[in-house]
């Protein structure tokens, strides 16, 4: 098994809760690792990527300033801290990986990835 989240729950409107993705360390240097989601009835989409050699971040508009992606070297982890959650955050949470991504948006271009974990955001 290449990639598991864990940490997915349910959480009351402008809660936090931190989403986590164990990779395993063949792959953890990968060019670019990234979260996607989708919700009940959508397509999946972006949330947010990073960049191993830089560590450049990059989010989808409607999560800029209320999510953080990080990776954590020493344990082979990325995470995604998500605050001041919507209900339209609701999403099945998946964490990717891969070298040769060329949008980092686009979920084809990740050669890695794992079964989710599911985030529900309701009073």
């Amino acid at each position: 098994v290449m990639m598991v989240e864990s940490g997915g729950g349910l959480v009351q409107p402008g809660g936090s809760l931190r989403v986590s993705c164990a990779v395993s360390e063949r792959i953890f240097n990968s060019y670019a690792m990234a979260w996607f989601r989708q919700a009940p009835g959508k397509e999946r989409e972006f949330v947010a990527s990073i960049k191993t050699l830089s560590n450049t971040p990059y989010y989808e508009d409607s999560v800029q300033g209320r999510f953080t992606i990080s990776r954590e070297n020493a344990n082979n982890m990325l995470y995604l801290q998500m605050n001041n959650l919507k209900p339209e955050d609701t999403a099945v949470y998946f964490c990717r990986a891969g070298d040769g991504v060329v949008d980092v948006t686009r979920w084809t271009d990740y050669d890695y990835g794992g079964q989710g974990t599911q985030v529900t955001v309701s009073s």
